[in-house]
């Protein structure tokens, strides 16, 4: 007696495997668009960052608000500019930073918002940042139930 595989039996083992291979293929395609994906939110996330870093790093109130551009390592002009308030206590600042991300190869155009508060000594105007401290002074001084006689 001969033993073998009949022809249905194997073309049923090609069409397993065949179907087999297009899932796993397709679940590999799925894993490396993800991996792109990633790689485009960190490079994203990093020219926001670098972005933000100059903003920061900058001492003069006016530069700040005006902001400036750089060409990222992906190749994106990325232009950035801050709208500056200042709050009720001396030296902090209410910033609204703006970053726009242009388009690149294969990457679309983004902008990016971003509310934070910082304390910047250096972007206070001296006229108002000294009435302030003194208005805080004239609290604190309440709240101990002290006068104060610089008024």
């Amino acid at each position: 007696m001969r033993r073998g595989f009949t022809l249905l039996e194997v073309i049923v083992a090609l069409a397993v495997f065949a179907l087999a291979a297009v899932v796993l293929g397709a679940a590999y395609v799925n894993v490396l668009g993800a991996y792109e994906t990633v790689a485009r939110g960190n490079q994203t996330d990093e020219d926001v960052r670098f972005a933000r870093a100059q903003l920061l790093a900058e001492p003069d109130h006016d530069k700040a608000e005006t902001g400036s551009d750089f060409t990222s390592l992906s190749g994106r002009q990325v232009k950035w500019h801050a709208t500056i308030t200042s709050t009720s206590t001396a030296d902090l600042f209410t910033v609204t930073f703006v970053c726009d991300l242009g388009g690149a190869a294969g990457i679309d155009p983004q902008t990016v918002t971003e509310n934070f508060t910082v304390m910047r000594p250096t972007w206070s105007d001296p006229t108002e940042n000294s009435k302030l401290k003194q208005d805080a002074q004239d609290r604190i001084a309440t709240l101990q139930g002290k006068t104060t006689s610089n008024k």
